[in-house]
């Protein structure tokens, strides 16, 4: 085949090659390196998936400083995702060092029964997410406490991060404060409150059924964690006060400022609360020489609890094992995967493989549920394949626009399908920016929480389902004059 002098469309068999060598060699990385593949393995596999999709397109014609620049660019829309992953870090370090980690899973403890642990962990961050409209803040701040609590515990982490992402994403689907939520009413062409309005109906219902699933999982049985909670009171002399990072981050995000800035000045917060609360703790983690001023060897233990995390020595294994963590050093990992993801997803985008693949399922869909079951399963395969939660919002929005039109569909239901599948599921894949971002702040793989983030996959299929029965499927007005 002699390659075109200007880009060409893809063809089917082009447009699966990529796709489907990425499924194969994350596979294959995950039989040979298990969990640890997100440790560079899957970066291998995507830069070498992105390398096939970067042929394709040249053989259809696209230059390779073009295919180059739609990858740079796809990566760039992302560095907001990785900046607000390297404040996660800090976060959890400096708020690790002042106790604010300790404090959350002490009065857990004292609140919550490990028989309705899961259920309240659900519950608790749906409140929070609904009220601040961000999955990632309340993971990165909330959901951190709650997985130290399952770990005391003794419950199952990855049904715990279940609970905690299926909470968090019922607010960040159905809060008018959410950015994805925005987006889709925008893409739809309609008004947010329009669109909360009918996306709350699904999110309701998928919210109970979730959690209906996690109070059936509760673990009967007594649990004692005298032992425990003294053990955390003797080193961190826990009060109220430590919850000062947590509560500022809240009203930060209450107050719409951006994610990064809100969460990095509580990493900041917790810096500070520490060297008021704990200045002995503060410099002896900084180790500073001889000599060194006081306020010198502080800022120092700071500084390292932001890029390094904090790691504690308190002669409680257990304990030490809860708050040695955080830093902008751990994040990088996920960070390397998010590029590679996104570099792929770029290079895909550009060379037209979403539409290639979607446009015959467009054409397939003879009723208004098989249009809208189409869809959704667009978006859950832009999702996989950009590895971006807003282009799965954007792109199958705007293929699927006209025909939602010529069916007489008014637009929010389309707004409604694409809210329903495209937030939540991109936190089911464990390239995308949010399955890595969920796996790396909760300490548990995006395959080991998948089944458990009830949430997340029971929202698409209850929007297919009402479209299948004819619920809520409001029709655009007739024209004057039409019968």
């Amino acid at each position: 085949m002699k390659r075109p002098a200007s880009p060409q469309p893809v063809t089917m068999i082009e447009a699966f090659i990529p796709v489907v060598s990425l499924i194969v060699l994350v596979a294959l990385s995950y039989y040979l390196f298990g969990d640890a593949g997100a440790g560079g393995p899957n970066q291998v596999a995507l830069v070498v998936a992105a390398m096939i999709a970067v042929f394709i397109g040249w053989r259809r014609g696209h230059s390779l400083a073009s295919l180059g620049e739609a990858a740079s660019a796809s990566v760039s829309a992302g560095i907001g995702a990785i900046f607000i992953l390297f404040a996660v870090g800090a976060l959890v370090g400096t708020w690790a060092l002042s106790g604010t980690i300790v404090a959350m899973v002490y009065y857990g403890l004292q609140l919550l029964s490990p028989n309705y642990f899961y259920v309240t962990a659900a519950a608790i961050c749906a409140v929070v997410s609904l009220s601040i409209g961000s999955s990632w803040t309340v993971v990165g701040t909330i959901g951190i406490g709650l997985m130290g609590i399952a770990q005391n515990m003794g419950l199952n982490p990855a049904i715990a991060a279940g609970a905690v992402i299926s909470g968090a994403y019922f607010g960040d689907k159905s809060s008018p404060l959410s950015d994805s939520a925005n987006l889709a009413a925008a893409a739809a062409g309609i008004g947010l409150y329009h669109h909360i309005r009918e996306t709350f109906l699904t999110s309701a219902v998928a919210i109970l059924i979730t959690l209906g699933v996690f109070f059936i999982l509760g673990r009967p049985g007594d649990f004692d964690a005298s032992a425990k909670m003294a053990a955390m009171q003797g080193a961190f002399h826990i009060s109220p006060v430590l919850f000062l990072p947590l509560i500022l981050v809240i009203v930060l995000a209450a107050l719409r400022l951006p994610p990064f800035t809100t969460i990095f000045l509580g990493a900041i917060a917790g810096g500070l609360l520490a060297v008021l609360v704990a200045p002995d703790r503060v410099l002896a983690f900084a180790a500073a020489k001889e000599g060194v001023p006081t306020w010198i060897a502080l800022v120092k233990g700071i500084w390292l609890a932001l890029a390094s995390g904090y790691k504690a020595m308190t002669g409680n294994p257990t304990l030490d094992v809860l708050v040695s963590r955080g830093g902008m050093d751990s994040m990088l990992n996920t960070i390397w995967l998010i590029i590679t993801a996104l570099a792929f997803g770029g290079v895909v985008e550009k060379c037209g493989v979403i539409e290639r693949l979607v446009s015959p399922v467009i054409a397939m869909a003879k009723s208004a549920g098989a249009l809208v079951a189409s869809l959704v399963v667009a978006v859950i395969a832009t999702n996989i394949v950009t590895a971006d939660q807003y282009i799965a919002v954007v792109l199958p929005a705007r293929m699927f626009k006209d025909a939602f039109a010529r069916r007489g569909l008014a637009p929010v239901v389309l707004s409604r399908a694409v809210g329903d599948s495209a937030t939540p599921t991109g936190a089911l894949i464990p390239w995308n920016s949010c399955g890595a971002y969920m796996a790396a702040t909760l300490g548990v793989t995006t395959l080991s929480y998948l089944p458990y983030a009830v949430f997340c996959f029971v929202s698409p299929l209850l929007t297919i389902i009402i479209a299948y029965a004819g619920i809520r499927m409001p029709r655009l007005p007739k024209a004057p004059g039409v019968v």
